[in-house]
């Protein structure tokens, strides 16, 4: 996965990360169903007395689900990312011992053989 994949990746994090607050801080508490059922406010509520239950709780739970499915993906591509990463350090290393063995020690050299 290139980097533009990443980019499109982070910016959907972001949105069901904010997605998630959102939600989570618009639903009710387990608290407020009490007062609702004795008809304080239901008929207020643009869902419903009891609509507004399941689409929150399912928008929660779909932005979740996305929010933890990317977050797997991220974590796995930063991972290989950085094992590639390592493997250029490694290569690079390689060619520098290589071309360090390349020059022949001489006896007043302040190296020690």
């Amino acid at each position: 996965m290139g980097d533009g994949m990443h980019t499109i990746l982070l910016v959907i994090y972001l949105i069901a990360a904010v997605g998630v607050i959102g939600l989570v801080l618009v639903q009710h508490g387990k608290g407020a169903d009490m007062g609702a059922s004795f008809g304080a406010g239901a008929s207020n509520t643009v869902f419903g007395s009891g609509g507004s239950g399941n689409f929150l709780t399912r928008m929660t739970a779909l932005c979740a689900t996305v929010f933890f499915i990317i977050s797997l993906a991220l974590g796995n591509m930063s991972t290989h990312k950085s094992e590639g990463f390592d493997l250029q350090l490694d290569q690079a290393a390689e060619q520098v011992t290589g071309e360090m063995s390349d020059v022949p020690a001489t006896e007043d050299s302040d190296v020690p053989l």
